[in-house]
């Protein structure tokens, strides 16, 4: 059984599409899939949908696995809790949302649970006790770091873009991520473009010693618009030898 949360350096680096790649490399593998989005913003309903848009759709389509999940959905395209505030619907409870994920950990299964936007961006709260005067109606934010501490022996996957500016990003997500408890387990390139770049290639170098974790693997630009047979096809040959080690256990 294995938990790995998977969060990004920003937002639109293609968290969405690694998250796909990283479930075909795990049914490639033979193992059982479970995909979950706590919290998905900018598509109407409710809960576990799907047909609706949204990520959990676009992996539904690239890889074919049918084992979804979502805790809530928002109307507005924005962080998880700023859409529950603004649609005047309820925020995901932190405690709810571990639960659900972890009834659906079990043997010889992975569970991904895909994050919203970067690494801090809040995705719930929670109300906290008052004390008859100033704390009365006070509420503690969370995100992913929080809901990791809740899934015990889960692992992290930081999802990374690779032009200019990344080394910094990335080096602050990981360090963050670790110094709020997170096991982070490695990087993944989220959209690698096509012909020689020598920016992205310095990045790639520099990423692992910045950082102290490796890049598993990198996913290539306008994969996501590939047919479902293709992106499974190729998926696998996306990371490296000792990133489908790390990642498939």
């Amino acid at each position: 059984m294995t938990i790995l949360c998977i969060t990004g350096t920003g937002t639109d680096i293609g968290k969405t599409i690694a998250t796909a790649a990283i479930a075909g490399l795990l049914r490639s593998c033979g193992r059982h899939v479970v995909v979950v989005k706590p919290a998905q913003t900018g598509f109407p309903g409710t809960g576990n949908v799907l047909g609706r848009g949204g990520d959990l759709d676009d992996v539904a389509r690239l890889t074919g696995v049918g084992d979804l999940h979502g805790f809530a959905r928002y109307p507005e395209p924005m962080a998880p809790l700023a859409a529950a505030r603004r649609a005047g619907l309820p925020p995901l409870r932190l405690a709810d949302a571990a639960e659900g994920i972890r009834a659906l950990d079990g043997p010889d299964r992975t569970v991904l649970v895909e994050g919203a936007g970067g690494l801090l961006v809040r995705l719930g709260s929670d109300p906290t006790e008052g004390d008859g005067a100033t704390n009365d109606g006070a509420t503690r934010e969370w995100g992913l770091p929080e809901l990791s501490a809740e899934l015990p022996g889960a692992k992290t996957v930081v999802v990374t873009s690779l032009g200019l500016g990344s080394l910094n990003t990335a080096e602050l997500t990981v360090e963050v991520a670790r110094g709020r408890g997170m096991d982070v387990i490695g990087l993944v390139g989220g959209s690698l473009p096509e012909g020689d770049d020598p920016i992205v290639a310095t990045n790639l170098e520099d990423l692992p010693h910045l950082t102290g974790t490796d890049v598993l693997g990198c996913v290539p630009a306008g994969s996501g618009a590939l047919e479902r047979d293709e992106f499974l096809a190729a998926a696998p040959g996306w990371f490296t030898e000792s990133g489908r080690s790390a990642l498939v256990g």
